[in-house]
């Protein structure tokens, strides 16, 4: 693991995304799926995958999370996943804002394979990375 036990603390924090390709149809049921409602399950795991990044990501740091978003908005063609984690420490947050991300689209694609065969997970990404001295 990177040694950071020098750096001083910053806020910081990392937006993501992540894009879920489907069908119109697939598009417009994602609340009302065999599996339930894809889009709150999405969000709760990517909350929750973003929280246990440092168990999943071999050497990256634990971090004391302050805030973490994560959105879902439907289009006629897919899902995006954004997410937002904020965090006050001494090491960014892109990796929890990635995995939290991709946890929440791999989990529409879960929840949704059984009514849509085509569906891709793409585009996945950082899109912004900010620190502010404390």
């Amino acid at each position: 693991m990177v040694d950071v036990g020098d750096k001083p603390l910053s806020r910081r924090r990392a937006l993501a995304r992540a894009r879920v390709t489907m069908t119109a149809e697939t598009a417009a049921r994602l609340r009302d799926l065999p599996k339930g409602d894809a889009l709150t399950t999405a969000q709760l795991a990517g909350i929750m995958a973003a929280k246990r990044t440092s168990e999943l990501i071999p050497l990256c740091h634990p971090l004391p999370l302050s805030s973490i978003d994560v959105h879902v908005a439907i289009s006629a063609n897919g899902a995006d996943v954004t997410s937002t984690v904020e965090t006050t420490a001494q090491t960014g947050v892109e990796m929890e804002a990635l995995v939290a991300a991709s946890v929440a689209a791999l989990t529409i694609y879960d929840m949704a394979k059984a009514v849509d065969a085509t569906m891709t997970v793409t585009d996945v990404r950082l899109l912004e990375k900010a620190k502010e001295s404390v």
